[in-house]
């Protein structure tokens, strides 16, 4: 049960990511704004979920994860309603802000596994919670396209309310809370100082191509980031309770896990933007198939399925070979997929079987990260551990939206008058996402053998039981 309250909290969350894509052609005219200031709509939340994900991660290590969990849960409804109500733009970004607050859900509730499951039990599940981070946003499009073509689309935001307050009540009702609590004051200051640091890399990413690479605004982000990040680094070094203990980080395990993560996190999202817009391309392109969102969105929603479906099968290859095996056959899984789907562009059913053994390596690859990190890090560091994991992966997505998005934009042909991406812009982006997933290969090839085991450090305190815990353990 805790597996499955847990995991159900992952995939709405993650289904936050793609919720919006069927109404990005027309939010324009239902907000009455310009194209270019509704495209804050997704910023938004992306800028929000990379400013949460650490803070929550350490504040859960601190406080209690059980705890900042239903505070994640409760933002993402309190969203979901401001959008929902949302006639403009304003209330839509404020919106879509508070969704992406709740992304710290996902490494929260690895955490939680880690403290409250038996160890036979603990691969798996962390594996299916993992996965649920890209099984969300496959099962997003085609569900958030079917309710944006049937109903009004404020329906689409009430059903994400609905969702967020379902997996709230099942986490408050069914999931214990562990009690293990680190203790100590917050780093307001690091928290502050990563999240200016993020919030400047993640913009310039995310707007240089609108902005213009060569205006050098996104230049002069990305410097900025620099600095603020050299400066927060020297902070963490120096504080006692840092938000991000970067002793820990700089291990070679989670080092080069994350370094692998963030490689990952470009592959999958590569394969996310081209594939459904191969479909909807227009068939007098040579290459396009004429199709609606809706039936993009059902031939990627076996690629979501696969990934769960490919959750017990990567514990049990981390069980019998380790992590690192896992990781490194799923990196070689998601690059056989992209040299499929190089090959493979002439029919709709050739991109399922691509998308879906891209899926095949992605879940196994996910799988594997949370044992790979958990292995490295002591209890007292496990949210704030997989909350850094679960940045990279977002970091990667982001960089790989800004890339696909300034090739797609830049190398064009006119059909009918209508200036489209060409097709050597979509083999472009593949192969990128085929060359990341084989970096993420050569990565973890570095990866140590033998896990490290954790060791709890001193300070670590262990509360009290209380709500399920106490029935539990009664």
């Amino acid at each position: 049960m805790v597996v499955s309250v847990l995991a159900f909290g992952g995939i709405i969350v993650s289904l936050m990511q793609t919720l919006v894509i069927p109404l990005v052609p027309v939010l324009p005219g239902l907000l009455g704004a310009t194209p270019g200031d509704t495209a804050w709509a997704i910023t938004a939340t992306l800028l929000t979920a990379a400013v949460a994900t650490p803070t929550v991660g350490r504040l859960g290590d601190m406080y209690g994860k059980r705890r900042m969990l239903l505070f994640s849960l409760a933002v993402l409804v309190v969203g979901s309603v401001f959008c929902a109500l949302a006639t403009s733009l304003v209330p839509m970004v404020i919106g879509r802000a508070l969704q992406g607050l709740a992304a710290g859900v996902i490494p929260l509730g690895i955490s939680i596994m880690r403290d409250v499951l038996p160890p036979e039990r603990l691969g798996g599940a962390t594996a299916l919670m993992s996965a649920s981070l890209g099984v969300g946003g496959a099962l997003g499009l085609p569900s958030s396209a079917f309710i944006a073509q049937k109903a009004d689309w404020h329906t689409l935001f009430w059903v994400a309310a609905a969702l967020a307050a379902t997996a709230a009540v099942l986490v408050r009702t069914l999931i214990p809370d562990s009690g293990f609590r680190t203790g100590g004051r917050f780093d307001l200051l690091g928290s502050v100082g990563l999240s200016i640091a993020l919030f400047l890399l993640l913009l310039a990413i995310s707007k240089g191509s609108e902005w213009g690479w060569g205006s050098g605004v996104p230049g002069a982000m990305l410097a900025a980031a620099a600095v603020v990040l050299l400066v927060w680094g020297w902070w963490e070094l120096r504080t006692p309770r840092p938000l991000v203990d970067l002793r820990v980080s700089a291990r070679r395990q989670v080092l080069l896990t994350n370094a692998a993560s963030l490689a990952f996190g470009f592959s999958m999202f590569a394969m996310s933007l081209v594939i459904p817009q191969l479909l909807q391309m227009p068939e007098a392109t040579g290459y396009g198939f004429g199709r609606t969102i809706l039936v993009a969105g059902l031939v990627m929603a076996p690629n979501g399925l696969v990934m769960m479906a490919m959750s017990p099968v990567s514990a049990r290859l981390s069980r019998a070979m380790g992590p690192k095996t896992t990781m490194m056959v799923g990196a070689l899984l998601v690059a056989l997929g992209y040299g499929l789907s190089l090959l493979l562009m002439s029919a709709v059913w050739q991109l399922m079987i691509a998308s879906t053994v891209i899926g095949a390596g992605v879940g196994l690859a996910y799988g594997a990260m949370p044992s790979l990190v958990m292995a490295a890090v002591p209890r007292s560091e496990t949210a704030a551990a997989n909350s850094l994991n679960t940045l990279m992966r977002s970091i990667g997505t982001s960089t790989a939206s800004a890339v696909a998005g300034m090739f797609l934009a830049g190398m064009t042909m006119s059909v009918g008058g209508e200036v489209l991406p060409a097709r050597s812009a979509f083999t472009l982006v593949l192969g990128m996402g085929g060359l990341a997933a084989l970096a993420a290969f050569a990565i973890a090839a570095f990866l140590p053998t033998r896990r490290v085991a954790p060791t709890d450090p001193a300070g670590g305190e262990r509360a009290a039981p209380t709500g399920a815990a106490t029935a539990r353990s009664t």
